[in-house]
């Protein structure tokens, strides 16, 4: 029978969640790293019991943590990211140079084929990659020579690269995301860069149709339609159809277009959901009532979903890694929030309810649909 894997990384650990196919009930094993901000938690495409991890502090660093076994067991690997190509200067939100330093790393991208091939996205915003497990890294400099780093600057989480897009059957394609810079795209495998935002605006911009700048807070797409890909912007939801190298925006009716995830269902290309939060200002849903929305259309047109979710006096906030999907049928929809709730959808997300209460504040959600 079919199993499913949520990975879920907190404030103060990771989880992991186990179920069979009917996703019933699960069985939930953690926390892993207990009191480090686990930032991410990736499983290999190519090898299922091969688990990533982003464990990290303010006091003792970043620890890159991977699992053989599924996440029963973990051991640190290679936690040395080294900047290639010497400094580069960004700017901080007055315009000011500031220095390029290493953080942390927010984000894992494992190879589609090999699974001792994996992306770091980190903070300050750069690519790294690891051909032999996470080991040993090394920077893809390409990326921050494309000479527009002077108009990177930080988001309010700081200067990250927290989505990397890799394309089956298209080992060159790498689309990434950077907050605050926007989206580069590479067809080389990350040899060369180039900005990919004809189409974003962003007002807040002393232009505001800049070619950088821009503050992308997710990407995502369908495996089996790589070149639609959907954003969630600062403001705005937006469309592309032509593999990020032009977007639209689809926010349609909305009830705001602020917020921080989006995914794409597993059987439906067409099918986007997103969860609306009031405001940059605001980070929390609309009226204190908690919803996902979903546009079967492809965005523009949206519906909804609240049946199980709470409807008064929810202040939590639904981060850009803390949205997911499952590959089962009907398709499974996963949402983490910082009141340390993970609801779950088995029915395409027409009904839901939380299968973990009280964790830490929750910072991501990955499915493994084993």
């Amino acid at each position: 029978m079919t199993a499913v894997r949520v990975l879920v990384g907190t404030r103060k650990g990771a989880f992991v969640l186990r179920s069979d196919g009917s996703r019933a009930s699960w069985e939930v094993d953690g926390p892993f790293f207990g009191g480090w901000e686990v930032y991410h938690v990736k499983g290999s495409p190519a090898d299922p019991d091969r688990l990533y991890a982003s464990q990290s502090s303010g006091w003792f660093g970043q620890v890159v943590q991977r699992s053989d076994d599924g996440g029963r067991t973990w051991a640190a690997v290679g936690n040395e990211f080294a900047y290639d190509g010497g400094p580069a200067t960004h700017q901080w939100y007055d315009g000011t140079p500031r220095p390029f330093e290493f953080t942390r790393v927010w984000h894992f991208e494992p190879d589609l084929a090999d699974p001792d091939a994996v992306y770091a996205g980190v903070q300050d915003a750069a690519l790294f990659r690891s051909s032999d497990g996470g080991q040993h890294w090394s920077e893809l400099p390409g990326l921050r020579a494309t000479g527009s780093g002077d108009a990177w600057s930080p988001g309010a989480g700081g200067m990250c690269l927290h989505t990397l897009l890799l394309s089956p059957g298209r080992p060159d394609r790498l689309l990434a995301a950077i907050s605050a810079a926007g989206v580069f795209r590479s067809d080389d495998g990350g040899t060369t860069w180039q900005p990919s935002n004809a189409g974003l605006r962003s007002p807040q911009l002393p232009d505001g149709d800049a070619e950088v700048g821009h503050c992308v807070h997710k990407l995502a797409h369908h495996p089996d339609r790589p070149d639609t890909i959907f954003m969630q912007k600062h403001w705005d939801v937006m469309r592309s159809d032509d593999g990020g190298r032009t977007w639209a925006e689809v926010s349609g009716d909305l009830p705001t277009d602020f917020g921080f995830a989006i995914d794409v269902h597993a059987h439906e290309p067409d099918t986007v959901y997103v969860v609306p939060i009031t405001s940059d200002s605001q980070h929390y849903p609309p009226d204190g009532r908690l919803a996902v929305y979903r546009s079967r259309a492809g965005g523009g047109e949206w519906e909804p979903l609240t049946t199980g979710l709470p409807q008064e006096h929810c202040y939590v906030d639904v981060l850009r890694d803390a949205l997911a999907v499952d590959r089962v049928d009907p398709c499974g929809i996963y949402v983490g929030t910082t009141g340390g709730q993970v609801y779950a959808s088995a029915d395409d997300g027409d009904s839901w309810a939380p299968i973990v209460r009280d964790l830490p504040p929750v910072l991501s959600v990955e499915v493994q649909t084993l």
